[in-house]
């Protein structure tokens, strides 16, 4: 394990150049949270991240309320291409929804699609305050990249956007029950994810399900594979978390 494992993990920016001896600004908010949070001053060392420079071994050459700057040292890590899934998923209550981007990033999730659907508990969203989890729970799982946060939109919308070339993956309640296609019923026989690439994507549906109107809509579309994740009925926060789990499974053993 490295050496410098313990040490705190920001996220840069990818504007700002990098180089040793490079010194760049801190954010406000890395400002505070270095200096009024974990008390660190000038001449502590952090590291700094982000997609296109890789990680950062930096000092703290100053900090003082909310402005501070870093003077980079040496590179930890070169830049490296993740991979997961696409995750689609039903607007939750807030809560509920903070949840989902925070375990979906630790999970390896590339891109968040919120969606609006027929059950949809909320539809607005704060767009900022969801980036921000997703930069926390990045820097804490030791990801190089923050996944993409696109804007809610219609079911309808996202499948007509949807590449021809990836599958969508898409969760169902009592699939062993759905007898409405000879394409489910086969299915389902081939195992949860057995297939599945990155950039292929999971759908999870609100709570309560899609309506039948949008399970016909969406299991006539040829690029989606319904799955099943059991026999029991998973609020939508757990169903995130059980199929980004089994789908980041068959990625890491393809």
């Amino acid at each position: 394990m490295s050496a410098h494992h313990t040490l705190p993990r920001l996220y840069l920016y990818p504007e700002t150049a990098c180089g040793p001896d490079v010194t760049i600004p801190m954010m406000p908010d890395q400002a505070r949270y270095l200096g009024l949070v974990l008390r660190r001053g000038e001449g502590d060392e952090v590291r700094i991240f982000n997609e296109r420079d890789g990680e950062w071994l930096a000092r703290i050459a100053s900090v003082r309320k909310d402005k501070g700057q870093f003077t980079l040292i040496e590179r930890l890590r070169v830049p490296e291409p993740e991979y997961g899934a696409v995750l689609a998923f039903a607007l939750l209550k807030r809560d509920a929804t903070d949840l989902v981007i925070r375990m979906g990033t630790e999970l390896g999730v590339t891109r968040f699609v919120p969606l609006i659907t027929e059950r949809t508990v909320g539809q607005r969203v704060n767009e900022d305050r969801l980036e921000s989890i997703a930069t926390e729970a990045t820097e804490q799982c030791e990801r190089l990249a923050v996944p993409v946060i696109e804007t809610p939109q219609r079911l309808t919308e996202f499948l007509g956007a949807w590449p021809a070339g990836n599958r969508l993956f898409m969760a169902v309640e009592r699939l062993a029950e759905m007898h409405e296609s000879r394409k489910t019923a086969e299915s389902g026989a081939r195992g949860t994810f057995a297939g599945a690439q990155a950039g292929d994507g999971l759908l999870i549906g609100p709570e309560g399900g899609f309506s039948p109107a949008e399970l016909d809509v969406t299991l006539a579309r040829p690029f989606v594979t319904p799955i099943t994740l059991g026999n029991r009925v998973l609020r939508a926060e757990t169903a995130v978390a059980a199929g980004l789990a089994l789908f980041d499974s068959q990625l890491r053993n393809v």
